[in-house]
């Protein structure tokens, strides 16, 4: 079962089975101690009471992030376990689950609770409407979707699909999911605003953590973009 992995002080990773349209992609859950004790959960994976009891041990839930029109499956469940937790995700994300409480909108406006530790930037000009996050304690990057990282891949369809798309042993991102970008040029400034952090670690939803020359990996495997 899926178990916390500690990435640096205050910063933990779950990584979590998951399908989509048949692909193997599995997806990642962020974790982060806030200064004052709190935890703070990006884009949950199902949790179970084994996990449930290791987060606990952490301290107190009180913020659940759905960070992009996708990543919100298992955020229901992680909300029924945290009744009290404030919950987080783009705007339309409430007409797309209206049985999904969001207590507040994401923006570049981070929430006064987590302004000390994290630094939100919202990626315009693409329908996945997400924000991305920089810790800047650990100096990572805390992402979903902005690129995928797979070394090679068990599943079969999975991996002709990354070798489709010339994304497999590649940071990038699919040419099939690279039509969500409508607004290209709103899109190439957020990301402009995002590579201009020190971030040196890059955590994603979709493959492997990036921890070497993230800042490069990242702006080669948005190099279709322009960026």
């Amino acid at each position: 079962m899926a178990r916390l992995q500690a990435l640096a002080d205050n910063l933990w990773v779950v990584d979590s089975p998951h399908a989509f349209a048949g692909l193997h992609i599995g997806t990642r859950m962020t974790v982060v101690r806030l200064s004052g004790g709190a935890l703070w959960l990006h884009s949950p994976v199902t949790i179970d009471a084994a996990l449930q009891a290791e987060i606990e041990a952490l301290g107190p839930v009180r913020h659940i992030v759905c960070p992009n029109m996708f990543h919100h499956m298992y955020a229901a469940p992680a909300a029924a376990l945290w009744p009290d937790a404030r919950r987080y995700g783009p705007e339309l994300l409430r007409r797309k689950r209206p049985d999904l409480r969001l207590d507040t909108a994401l923006s570049d406006t981070p929430d006064r609770e987590w302004q000390d530790d994290l630094q939100p930037i919202t990626i315009q000009g693409s329908l996945l409407f997400e924000t991305v996050f920089y810790h800047a304690a650990s100096r990572s990057l805390i992402s979903s979707d902005l690129v995928e990282n797979f070394h090679g891949h068990a599943h079969g369809f999975t991996r002709w699909y990354l070798r489709m798309g010339g994304i497999l042993d590649k940071v990038g991102w699919h040419p099939l999911l690279r039509l969500l970008y409508v607004r290209r040029a709103k899109a190439r400034a957020s990301l402009q605003r995002v590579l201009a952090l020190p971030f040196e670690r890059l955590i994603l939803a979709h493959g492997e953590i990036i921890t070497q020359d993230a800042h490069a990996q990242l702006r080669a495997g948005l190099a279709w973009l322009q960026v």
